[in-house]
């Protein structure tokens, strides 16, 4: 499904403004579709900092900026890190007194945690010609709201492990989602080459999740928290412009 929603993304721009073509854009302000990849580091609080800690994201999205400098758009994120807090207790009912899982053949199963989650957020915002060599470069401010999804991705590599695999993980795996509002501050900068464009600022998420499974197995009861949760990410994009063909002046004598 996160698939299918970055590819709409990228082809969007592509199906509705197929007539752009590249020109200077030093000496007035344009508008101009940007298609762009973007890559976070993030750093959580809140309550999903007691089951994560660093996390990375990446994924793509799609931005309208007008003639005034407004920015309209869409981005959808795929999150990934490699720190699970307090895995030994997530397991600690189907393992031995050393912390160990016995699989099916009868040898300690190698079972990996990790982070997994995606978020697809609309974005709105405004760019501040400063500090900038044209006036389609500067500080952009943007803000943006919702859904974010995340949990804990258990996996026993050669599926020796009945107790975690299939429907079995899911017992253990704190899926939770909800709302998440956005915001970023950073430096965008717009050249008359396609290839020189980019962005880079920091970005501040808040989420209001709730736990999803119907039953933890390693508690035996519904966890019905609510979850309120911060990240605080730098932020670097590469993009991609699109504008449209500079208009022909014609003079009559």
């Amino acid at each position: 499904m996160f698939k299918k929603i970055l590819l709409t993304l990228f082809l969007f721009p592509l199906v509705t403004f197929p007539a752009y073509s590249q020109f200077s854009i030093q000496d007035s302000v344009i508008s101009a579709s940007l298609v762009y990849a973007t890559y976070s580091v993030q750093f959580p609080g809140g309550d999903l900092s007691k089951l994560f800690g660093t996390n990375s994201s990446i994924g793509g999205g799609f931005m309208f900026k007008t003639r005034k400098n407004w920015l309209f758009g869409v981005e959808g994120n795929y999150i990934f890190g490699g720190t699970v807090k307090n895995q030994d207790s997530i397991l600690a009912k189907i393992s031995t007194p050393d912390g160990y899982v016995i699989d099916a053949n009868g040898y300690y199963a190698d079972i990996l945690f990790s982070e997994r989650g995606f978020s697809v957020l609309g974005k709105f915002g405004k760019l501040f010609p400063v500090f900038s060599p044209n006036p389609n470069s500067g500080i952009a401010v943007i803000v943006g709201g919702g859904f974010l999804e995340d949990k804990i991705r258990i996996h026993n590599p050669a599926n020796t492990a009945p107790q975690v695999f299939g429907d079995y993980r899911k017992g253990y795996d704190r899926l939770n989602s909800g709302a998440a509002v956005t915001g970023a501050i950073g430096y965008l900068f717009m050249s008359n080459t396609r290839l020189l464009n980019m962005y880079l600022g920091f970005e501040f998420t808040q989420t209001w999740t709730n736990f999803l499974r119907d039953r933890n197995f390693d508690t035996g009861l519904k966890d019905n928290s609510k979850l309120s949760t911060q990240f605080y990410g730098i932020k670097f994009m590469w993009i991609i412009p699109f504008y449209k063909r500079t208009p022909k002046e014609y003079y009559l004598y």
